[in-house]
This record gives structure tokens, C-alpha cells and sequence, in this order.
């Protein structure tokens, strides 16, 4: 993942470019990821497990569990 994360803030600004940051969220995670990177990069959120980003993408969306 280390190796991606270069590519995180890309995949962000180019949705930015295009014009359709505002219709998608993205969530970033992972070993080497922090919610500090997450912040710095434009990230919607951070979770550092599967089990997380289920909840984050449902508060996200506005899915109360």
C-alpha cells in the first residue's frame, strides 16, 4: 500500500479536475495510512479495517446502523 499512496492525493485532485469531487467520497485505509494523511491528502475519511469503512461509507451516506 505504501507504494499507492503516492497516487491517493492524484486520484483526488483529478476527480477535482474533472468536476465530480463533490459527487464521490473517498475513503483511504490501510497499514501504512493514517487519518492524519487522510486529512492532508482531501480524503473523505480513514478507517483502518474493513469492518470500519463499512460504518464510515454508511455514515458517509447516511445510513444510521
Amino acid at each position: 500500500m505504501s507504494t499507492s499512496m503516492n497516487n491517493m492525493k492524484l486520484v483526488i485532485d483529478s476527480l477535482a479536475k474533472e468536476g465530480i469531487r463533490d459527487k464521490v467520497k473517498v475513503i483511504i485505509g490501510g497499514g501504512p495510512i493514517s487519518k492524519s494523511f487522510a486529512h492532508k491528502i482531501g480524503a473523505d475519511g480513514y478507517s483502518r479495517s474493513a469492518v470500519e469503512a463499512v460504518k464510515l461509507v454508511n455514515q458517509l451516506v447516511g445510513i444510521s446502523a
